[in-house]
């Protein structure tokens, strides 16, 4: 079962409140994404602790509800 741009979006939000988030179907299948996530709380963080923080907010459905999804992260 696919996941919708929107469902992304809230998960990310509920994590990451104060993030401005775009997301991009890249296929339009709704199985391919790309996201940027801009957020205050990424400051001090490196690249690879970004992700982990956008991977946390989607709950574990990255690889079974949401196959692939390329995240771009920066600062606000």
């Amino acid at each position: 079962m696919a996941m919708s741009a929107e469902e992304i979006e809230l998960l990310i939000k509920e994590h990451l409140p104060d993030s401005e988030i775009t997301i991009q179907d890249l296929r339009g299948d709704g199985d391919h994404y790309s996201a940027h996530i801009k957020s205050k709380l990424f400051s001090g963080k490196t690249k690879i602790q970004q992700h982990q923080m956008v991977y946390t907010a989607l709950k574990g459905k990255m690889g079974d509800q949401l196959h692939a999804l390329a995240i771009k992260t920066s600062i606000i």
